[in-house]
């Protein structure tokens, strides 16, 4: 994979593309590829040009017509040819080449852009990184084309969780996921005789060296999956004695500032970088200051559109910290254009863990973003929603007093007298439910509280 630079003069610098086919509108490939972009720059690459072709669908072995190949390469310094390309699918491919701009080239690539894209005095690319998935055929015939490291959307955001990766959990389920995504990318090896014991006397033809790595693979993911079942029957023993606590879990697409609000609402130091998958462990913490009912506040991974089923399914185990949640903040950043489609990406991996029936809040974060015009209209769109800045204490006060109500909203509350004879009652019933005043006559102690149906059944039974 790709390796970091601290010279600035060696950073890696990357061409990105795309290939929009029908049904799929401007707005939506564009913010896509913002989107890659955003993904790219968190590896640490500099991304130099975007390129998109209208196609009705991608080229099998190249994903982009013989043109549009030819352009890409120019900024690699690749010839944009593959051995075997028939003139026939060049013409037609060409035929349906189809320029336009897409998302915000870097400002010093503008000018360039308009003249040959061989010009020797572009600016290069040393990494080619297509907005979607590519198959071990198209990788082989881009690398050709360009002559430099193709990756597609998937590898990205794998080799992401790979770095920011810290728990044996966490670092665990990434391995999982990239095996799992390159046993089917595994090249074949170009000698045909190449076998393992397929020698006089053996049974059967051998195995190829492909297929041994195969094997291999496969193999080493039992062996995780075995290690990661122990990690998580110890998560699922904690889980368990959290139950009796009411757990709000913070969901929602990455970056929308998960990590800042619960660093907000729990006081706690968890990391907070302006950066996409910055979190990938299940941080829980309880609520501050602390009130009655206690509160724990979890912070799970997030989430974004293409998100490998593997990795969803790797990262199971963190995603039923929120299966567990009493209350989900759907957290979104109301200041980003594209956070509508965010909220359905997250509705969906929710519903596909099976969490689409638990009680949610929609908290509209990064306000402070925003302008009037832009706010007062969001208030006419989601009525319903909690409007906050997480840096602002003032909207993180009544973001926790929401929290706090929603779980009051079943609480009842009452007035008893309890005995003097039983005053060790007192100290339970304290832990128990939220006191309002006490006061004392001659009959024992007068207590006014809010607690749970469950808590005053118990009050009522060992008063009897």
């Amino acid at each position: 994979m790709i390796e970091q630079s601290n010279d600035d003069k060696g950073k890696k610098t990357a061409v990105l593309f795309s290939v929009q086919t029908p049904g799929v509108s401007d707005e939506e490939n564009g913010s896509s590829l913002q989107e890659l972009r955003r993904l790219v720059k968190t590896m640490g690459l500099e991304v130099v040009a975007t390129l998109t072709q209208r196609r009705s669908k991608p080229e099998t072995g190249t994903l982009l017509g013989a043109g549009k190949l030819k352009e890409l390469a120019g900024y690699t310094g690749g010839t944009g040819i593959v051995e075997k390309f028939s003139r026939k699918s060049k013409d037609e491919c060409d035929d349906m080449d189809e320029e336009y701009p897409v998302g915000s080239l870097a400002d010093r690539y503008e000018e360039s852009l308009s003249h040959d894209p061989m010009a020797e005095n572009r600016v290069r690319a040393n990494v080619v990184i297509y907005d979607g998935e590519i198959s071990t055929k198209q990788l082989q015939n881009l690398e050709k084309a360009t002559g430099v490291e193709v990756l597609d959307r998937t590898s990205v955001i794998l080799e992401i969780f790979s770095r920011h990766a810290k728990s044996r959990e966490a670092l665990i389920q990434v391995e999982i996921a990239k095996l799992a995504y390159l046993v089917p990318r595994l090249r074949a090896s170009q000698i045909g005789g190449d076998r393992q014991g397929g020698g006089v006397g053996s049974k059967g033809v051998g195995e190829t060296s492909h297929e041994l790595n195969k094997r291999h693979i496969r193999d080493r993911i039992s062996e995780l999956k075995s290690r990661l079942v122990g990690i998580r029957n110890e998560q699922n023993r904690r889980r368990s004695r959290r139950k009796e606590n009411f757990q709000v879990s913070l969901i929602g697409y990455t970056n929308a500032g998960k990590s800042s609000l619960m660093q907000k609402l729990t006081g706690s130091d968890v990391l907070v970088e302006d950066k996409l998958f910055a979190t990938l462990d299940t941080r829980v913490k309880a609520l501050q200051p602390e009130a009655f009912p206690p509160v724990l506040i979890s912070d799970t991974v997030g989430f974004i559109k293409k998100l490998p089923h593997d990795l969803v399914a790797s990262f199971q185990s963190t995603l039923d910290e929120a299966l567990a949640a009493s209350l989900l903040l759907f957290i979104i950043d109301a200041s980003d254009p594209a956070f509508r489609s965010q909220l359905t990406v997250t509705h969906s991996v929710l519903k596909e863990i099976g969490g689409e029936k638990i009680p949610n809040l929609l908290i509209l974060n990064k306000i402070d973003k925003l302008t009037t015009g832009e706010l007062e209209a969001l208030y006419l769109e989601f009525p319903d929603g909690i409007f906050i800045s997480a840096h602002t204490p003032e909207d993180v006060a009544i973001l926790r007093k929401k929290i706090l109500e929603y779980f009051e909203s079943n609480m009842i509350e009452t007035t008893m007298v309890v005995p003097y004879d039983k005053g060790h009652l007192l100290g339970q019933l304290r832990n128990k439910a939220s006191i309002i005043n006490e006061s004392y006559d001659e009959t024992g102690t007068s207590v006014t509280f809010k607690t749970f149906p469950e808590t005053l059944t118990w009050l009522q039974k060992m008063m009897d």
